[in-house]
């Protein structure tokens, strides 16, 4: 295919496509899609020809018509004319600019006759064009040379115009442009111009037309020294003007290349390169100091108006002209931003500021939006009672009036007579109509044959022009918003946009406007084109995609800002914990001592009290917290100040974005306040984060009306994201880091021995052993740890840790089933024969195992006993918080009795476990057992593993009196080695094994009591020393076994164990506890 490219363009447009087959044979194969695929594009570029055709025609019909241009009278017809000129060379120039444009004509020509048998019929006119305009500005001027008068003679009516509307800054400051309150007085009469469209009429446009006009019709430039000083006017005001979108023209250069080329121009060619060097010299900053001025005018402007509204009345015309000015800034820094790249003065095409202006722009746009109906009230009343009056007195005095342009002005009269207030209720303005008629009267009397020349009826056209104005302002407020306030010039220049908002950012005191770049995105939708369909999609996704991205980096610059703050009242907040306190309680109850020092130690710097931070001693220091403050402020100005917009058919909640980041950050903010580390294994205590936490939650709440975003379901999503394993960004939260650590770290160092369970203090205690730990355990696991752990989890995270401690449960009774199962004959004959001392002393030993049984329901226990204290931190967490629940579901749990059906005592105890009430029968053991899957055994012999595990259990104990910290600590209330755990285990255990097996839980642990307490009293006959070091401590084990549970007695204890060994057992411990405190040499 590509020798046949380059033959196509070779012989362009002479394509003998018969005598050609052998360079066009891929086409050939390939015509149909070839056909397919360029139809498009073949016909847009004859639709271009059509267009010059048609352009010919009515240029040389105006022409004919010797029709008078003049911007200030006929605004309408010399607009549109100028506009025509301009849109058609810039047709060509970008037909020019397309590289393929022969190929893909020449090679669908090609296709087209081979499928047809004959090129297509407008091939030869469409080849020719294309040749001509391959040196477009030549071509163009020399069809625009008979046009000359005509196109000079219209630039020329913008002389005056032009100049005024480029006057800099400092003119502009001294004639108070813009200004409401300069004149008092004056404030409330309606600001009016000969020709209203003029004052805010685009400069970008004035520009391209005289460019453009005096390149097409170049010939007055030297004959005409007013075209001349228009010419070099417009030349030193810019360095690019746009033709369509993000194509644009170079002026000087272009200009510069045509006429260096003609003769006769080498002063023009100078002229050129003088304003070149000014342009570059000084527009920058001509341009900066009018946006300087734009900035504090219009901030006047809309104060004024957003303070007294009614003033949109007579001073609608201002809103429009601020608009326009401002846009013709930001369009002109857009322009040479995205074009001047190489600058000596790059300043000169940046604005830090920017934001601020296309705030106000915004402000305004929507200050005409909210108060339309003032706007029409106002004009109509204007219309009906001075205008209709004004014309019909000008059309009685004028000289001529031929009976089509009466009928005409008479039907104006009577319309605009005819309006009365009710309509703006109603609504359904509509003067399109009117307006047209007078531009078809504009026409009419432009012509030099025409017996009512509008130029010899100035009042008439200022009338007309102004009833014009005030018509749109009834029916067309939105089309002129569009007309002087469109930005999607940014749709085509996104790379600049990007860099404008990125630069605010950067700009504290710019923060507050920000939110103007996404509202900008809604202009996008204007670059769309009902005759373009495939367009929208592609415009689209840029408006929305920018307006996410922007709105996405305020939300994520906002929430950085408060959780940086949040971090620095939880510093503050930490200041105040108990453990602080310590140092100053120890220097008030020494304070003698410490005045004897001299001074002090070297290495302890003296610590701040809380609230040193707000003492400053000059007011000009600025904090850290300042400097967030001021941030945080300008932020939820900026995210705050519009509740909803719409952006391509989208409604955008700018609060939405905020709280969605808020949420994240807050998220991985608790999680970084938990201070896990994987690798040392510590995290903070739970009471610490509460504490913590609850300083990010206040200043969040506090922040509520401020920023727009719900904080409440901020808060409340991110706890209850916490509260289960895995947030919703799949990352691990403080109810996974927690559950980890108390079952890697806390239990898993008590089943070893290292930490012990204090009944006494209701604690886990850490034993004084060198270098097996890095942690305290009863900082961990008090009655206060276990209520802020409930506190930061909450219910759901309680059941996901009691979950986990469940599965270690299950896992330690897998095995304690297949050591019963490996002793399964012994213990039958055991449970047979328990009572016979002779008998026993042969089994017992052939048991295996036994030591392990004992230690893995002692572990089985440990977990228990920290789930119990976990449950019990949560009931009072929840009847603190839930009271009128509490109540209800104590009281549901009383009136389950024995008898209740096991399914419904079940779903009672799991609602009541949920609430963190203790229950007879734990229901989540109960479902972890049930779930754990049995190697094809029946139930039957599941049960008998059950019953002989207690019996396993009962024989066994007799071997903890050999274990020296099986010593019962009455300070404690417990045993060094937790055995005391064993109680709960057994008692728990039994009561869910023999629950999922339809058994009754008493008669079982009966037997339990009855082979223990034989075992135990057996134990009083060994002679073994060793063997029953700790008899007396192990003892008291039945009466720990009873008072745990609600299915046992003690006068179920007293009929096989006698009370007076449990009372003997509690002397000898006493006094072996008193022996071992009193010091050596006492004795």
């Amino acid at each position: 295919m590509e020798s046949s490219v380059k033959y196509i363009n070779k012989k362009f447009p002479n394509i003998d496509v018969r005598n050609s087959t052998q360079h066009l044979g891929p086409v050939h194969r390939e015509k149909t899609e070839i056909i397919r695929f360029l139809t498009n594009y073949y016909q847009s570029f004859v639709d271009v020809m059509e267009f010059r055709d048609h352009v010919y025609e009515l240029l040389n019909t105006i022409d004919a018509c010797q029709c008078h241009f003049d911007i200030n009278l006929n605004f309408d017809f010399t607009r549109s004319y100028l506009d025509l000129i301009v849109t058609y060379t810039s047709v060509i120039l970008l037909l020019s600019r397309i590289e393929d444009r022969r190929i893909l004509i020449g090679m669908y020509n090609c296709a087209h006759e081979m499928v047809h048998g004959h090129g297509d019929s407008s091939f030869a006119r469409l080849g020719q064009m294309v040749l001509e305009y391959d040196h477009p500005w030549k071509k163009l001027t020399e069809e625009f040379g008979p046009h000359t008068k005509a196109v000079s003679g219209a630039l020329l009516s913008l002389h005056f115009l032009f100049v005024r509307r480029n006057q800099g800054a400092e003119q502009w400051r001294s004639a108070q442009l813009l200004s409401l309150i300069s004149n008092p007085p004056a404030m409330i009469n309606p600001a009016s111009s000969d020709t209203m469209a003029c004052e805010y009429l685009s400069v970008e446009v004035m520009e391209r037309w005289i460019i453009i006009g005096f390149l097409l019709c170049h010939g007055c430039l030297n004959s005409n020294s007013q075209c001349q000083k228009l010419w070099k006017l417009c030349l030193q005001g810019s360095l690019y003007i746009t033709l369509i979108r993000e194509d644009v023209l170079q002026v000087h250069k272009v200009t510069e290349d045509l006429f260096s080329s003609l003769k006769g121009y080498g002063k023009r060619v100078a002229d050129i390169k003088e304003s070149k060097e000014y342009v570059i010299a000084n527009s920058g900053q001509f341009h900066c100091q009018r946006r300087q001025f734009l900035r504090m005018a219009v901030k006047e402007l809309e104060t004024v108006l957003t303070d007294e509204p009614g003033l949109l009345g007579p001073k609608a015309l201002f809103a429009f002209m601020a608009l326009s000015f401002i846009r013709d800034e930001v369009t002109w820094l857009v322009r040479h931003t995205e074009n001047v790249t190489k600058t000596k003065t790059p300043e000169d095409y940046a604005d830090s500021s920017i934001a601020e202006l296309l705030f106000l722009l915004e402000e305004i746009r929507a200050l005409v939006r909210r108060h339309t109906k003032v706007i029409q009230q106002y004009h109509l009343q204007y219309l009906a009672r001075f205008d209709a009056l004004v014309l019909s007195d000008i059309i009685q005095n004028l000289s001529v009036c031929p009976e089509e342009e009466s009928i005409i002005m008479s039907s104006f009269v009577s319309t605009l007579s005819s309006l009365n207030l009710k309509q703006v209720d109603n609504g359904g303005f509509e003067f399109s109509g009117l307006r047209l008629d007078w531009f078809r009267l504009q026409a009419y009397t432009s012509v030099a044959k025409a017996p009512l020349h509008l130029h010899e009826n100035p009042d008439l056209a200022k009338v007309m022009n102004l009833i014009v104005f005030h018509s749109q302002m009834l029916d067309s407020v939105e089309k002129l918003l569009v007309e002087t306030s469109d930005l999607s010039i940014f749709c085509f220049h996104l790379r600049t946009f990007e860099k404008m908002f990125a630069m605010t950012l950067e700009e504290p005191t710019m923060l507050r406007y920000a939110i103007a770049f996404p509202l900008v995105c809604a202009h996008f939708v204007h670059c769309t084109h009902e005759m373009c369909p495939e367009e929208y999609p592609h415009l689209k996704n840029h408006g929305l995609h920018h307006c996410n991205s922007f709105l996405e980096e305020l939300a994520k610059q906002t929430s950085n800002c408060v959780l940086e703050i949040c971090a620095e009242q939880r510093n503050l907040s930490e200041q105040l914990l108990p453990k602080h306190c310590a140092t100053t309680i120890s220097k008030a109850k020494n304070k003698k001592t410490m005045k004897q020092r001299q001074t002090p130690r070297k290495g302890e710097p003296e610590r701040d009290k809380p609230g040193a931070e707000s003492h400053r001693k000059n007011r000009s220091i600025v904090t850290n917290m300042d400097k967030l403050h001021l941030n945080l402020t300008e932020l939820a100005l900026t995210m705050n100040h519009v509740y909803s917009f719409s952006v391509f058919g989208h409604t955008i909640f700018p609060s939405e974005y905020l709280s969605s980041h808020l949420e994240a950050r807050l998220n991985r903010a608790i999680v970084w306040l938990a201070g896990y580390n994987a690798t040392t294994q510590e995290i903070v205590r739970p009471s610490e984060l509460l504490a913590g936490l609850k300083a990010y939650i206040s200043f969040i709440q506090s922040l509520a009306q401020f920023l727009g975003a719900d904080a409440s379901r901020v808060i409340r999503n991110a706890l209850l994201q916490q509260t289960q394993p895995l947030d919703s960004s799949g990352e691990q939260t403080i109810t996974t880091l927690y559950t980890n650590w108390y079952l890697e770290s806390l239990l898993r160092q008590a089943s070893s021995g290292t930490i012990v369970l204090s009944p006494a203090m209701q604690a886990f205690i850490s034993l004084p052993r060198e270098g097996e730990q890095n942690f305290s355990a009863e900082e961990f696991s008090d009655i206060s740890e276990m209520r802020a752990l409930a506190e930061l989890l909450g219910p759901y995270g309680m059941k996901f840790l009691s979950e986990n401690l469940m599965w270690h449960v299950t896992s330690q009774i897998v095995e304690l089933k297949k050591l019963v199962v490996e002793n399964m004959d012994i213990l039958v004959q055991i449970r047979s024969n328990f009572s016979k001392p002779d008998l026993m002393a042969s089994l017992l030993p052939q048991l295996m195992g036994a030591e392990n049984v004992l230690k893995r329901m002692t572990i089985i226990g440990v977990i228990l006993s920290f789930r119990a204290m976990a449950q019990e931190g949560l009931r009072e967490v929840f009847s603190s918080h839930c009271p009128f629940l509490m109540g209800p579901i104590e009281c549901l749990k009383e009136f389950v009795t024995p008898d209740t059906d096991i399914k419904v005592t079940l779903s009672v105890f799991e609602l009541a476990s949920a609430a963190g009430v203790g229950c007879d029968i734990d229901p989540a053991l109960v479902a972890a057992i049930a779930n754990l899957k049995a190697d094809s055994s029946s139930p039957e012999e599941e049960y008998k593993v059950a019953c002989l595990l207690l019996i396993f259990l009962a024989v066994s104990l007799p071997l903890l009196a050999t274990d020296p910290s099986s010593f019962y600590s009455i300070e404690k209330d417990g045993y060094n080695n937790n055995i005391h755990c064993l109680t709960k285990a057994i008692i728990q255990v039994s009561a869910a094994l023999f629950t999922l097996y339809n058994k009754n839980i008493e008669t079982h642990l009966k037997e339990f009591l009855v082979v223990a307490s034989v075992s135990l009293l057996q134990l009083g006959q060994e002679t073994d020393k060793l063997k029953t070091r700790n008899r007396e401590s192990i003892s008291l084990l039945m009466r720990l076994v009873v008072e745990e549970s609600s299915f046992l007695t003690l006068d179920m204890l007293e009929s096989c164990f006698p009370y007076v060994l449990l009372r003997n057992a509690y002397r000898e411990v006493s006094r072996a506890f008193l022996l071992n405190r009193v010091p050596a040499g006492a004795h």
